[in-house]
């Protein structure tokens, strides 16, 4: 039997049953056959690129693999997708190499060939079952993609050294500054971005990009997530079958929004682990229910402090040009989702979790305070 038949009497047996029988028959076929170890990456290689042609991108593929597979299908899954993209050379998408090369730090996998063979056939199942989404770039090797930042390189270098600081302070009141500092340089970068497109008529269009919202307490990071978003004039629509929310905006501001989410959730879950430390300390033991209480009073006071810095930054001449852009972006997000639902929130039942929440909003709030703002 050629090793194309071995890959093909494999593939039918393991990937299109939901038993585990298919695939220890098809994991034998292949340990028996190391010469069909070639065909076996060729056919994963085809499975990664029908999932870039249905819309997605190497980090949801793998943030999907890590939920619902293991950690060796996570890596053989980055050597996949990392093997499949060279061919497309230099025509990647910014956000496309950006993931690729956090992609190289894991190891291969590497197993008996049974177990290797197993997971391989568990990985393809996946793959093969993935639905279509909305894409958010072209699939890689359709056009040379080359998009600049349109953030300053030094200020941006400058807003990601402020959020880590304030990630890594232990002293709320000055995380508080210099988140504050970094959330005025993104809104400040983004009107001058807006006034300047609206002076050469530039052809400014907005974007979209993909955010991982994980479990635990997803419900509460979305909600974060579209607070940070609708601050910065974007949209975010969370897909919470898949883990993650697609956010609508120009790229200036996908980048902030990035950014923020990103330090506002390490900031909330530093903080969520020292009060819940302290409500031990004096014997509770509701954890889990404290957790989600917690984050969610900490995404909803964070939405309207982020709210406030909007309004505040800007000024009534600004407004037109502002305006026209957030048509722009609801616009572009009725064309990718013209069928989106209202989700109901669960009910928060944590009093000691909520109060501690917000507090740790107030703490971590981004109204620009002009006394700590200077240049």
């Amino acid at each position: 039997m050629s090793s194309v038949d071995t890959v093909g009497k494999a593939l039918a047996a393991a990937l299109y049953a939901d038993g585990d029988e298919g695939l220890d028959t098809g994991a034998s076929l292949l340990a028996a056959d190391p010469a069909a170890d070639g065909e076996l990456r060729l056919r994963g290689e085809e499975y990664v690129r029908r999932a870039w042609e249905g819309g997605w991108q190497p980090a949801d593929v793998v943030r999907l693999v890590r939920r619902d597979l293991d950690e060796p299908h996570e890596r053989l899954a980055a050597e996949l997708i990392t093997g499949e993209s060279q061919r497309y050379g230099s025509r990647l998408a910014p956000r496309w190499k950006a993931q690729l090369a956090e992609l190289a730090g894991l190891a291969p996998y590497r197993a008996d060939r049974f177990s290797y063979a197993t997971a391989v056939l568990e990985l393809y199942r996946l793959l093969l079952r993935l639905p279509r989404i909305e894409p958010v770039d072209p699939p890689p090797g359709a056009a040379p993609l080359s998009i600049p930042s349109p953030h300053e390189p030094r200020m941006l270098s400058r807003i990601r050294a402020l959020l880590a600081k304030a990630e890594a302070t232990g002293y709320p009141e000055e995380a508080e500054a210099l988140t504050a500092k970094a959330q005025e340089l993104m809104a400040r970068h983004s009107i001058d971005d807006a006034l300047l497109a609206a002076r050469t008529h530039g052809p400014d269009t907005p974007s979209a990009c993909r955010i991982g919202v994980d479990a635990p307490y997803e419900t509460a990071k979305a909600i974060l997530l579209d607070a940070v978003a609708s601050a910065n004039r974007c949209r975010a629509v969370w897909n919470s079958a898949f883990g993650f929310s697609t956010v609508v905006g120009f790229e200036g501001d996908l980048e902030s929004v990035e950014m923020l989410y990103t330090s506002l959730l390490v900031q909330g879950t530093t903080a969520m682990t020292r009060a819940e430390a302290a409500q031990r300390a004096g014997g509770r033991k509701r954890t889990k229910t404290f957790r989600q209480s917690f984050l969610m009073a900490y995404a909803t006071r964070l939405g309207e402090h982020l709210a406030a810095v909007a309004d505040e930054v800007v000024t009534e001449d600004m407004l037109p040009v502002l305006a026209s852009r957030d048509v722009a972006v609801a616009d572009q997000t009725d064309r990718m989702f013209p069928r989106t639902t209202a989700t109901r929130v669960r009910g928060v039942t944590d009093l000691g979790g909520w109060q501690d929440g917000t507090a740790a909003a107030d703490q971590a709030q981004v109204t620009p305070r002009r006394d700590r703002l200077t240049p």
